[in-house]
């Protein structure tokens, strides 16, 4: 009869195994796809992608930008909110 550790070695191992099968695809920068030369701070519906519900800019990792554009995004909210085309808190 096996002992309880080593029923307990079994189970941790499956999980480990199971948690490796996630597969997660690398998400691509919409901006270099379609060569985008300027991201402009006066068209707020395409910053509106970028922005979450409370106003906050989202994190490349999330959108998939590279990090120039990720920086070009980031000084184009901010300026868009100081021209209060964008609001600085989400409704």
């Amino acid at each position: 009869m096996p002992r309880r550790s080593e029923e307990r070695a079994k189970k941790l191992k499956k999980k480990k195994f199971d948690s490796k099968e996630k597969f997660f695809r690398k998400k691509s920068c919409r901006f270099c796809l379609d060569k985008t030369e300027s991201i402009d701070y006066k068209d707020p519906l395409k910053l509106k992608r970028f922005v979450t519900e409370k106003g906050k800019i989202m994190p490349s990792r999330l959108t998939g930008n590279c990090a120039k554009h990720q920086r070009k995004i980031a000084t184009a909210v901010k300026r868009a909110r100081h021209i209060a085309l964008l609001p600085y808190v989400g409704e």
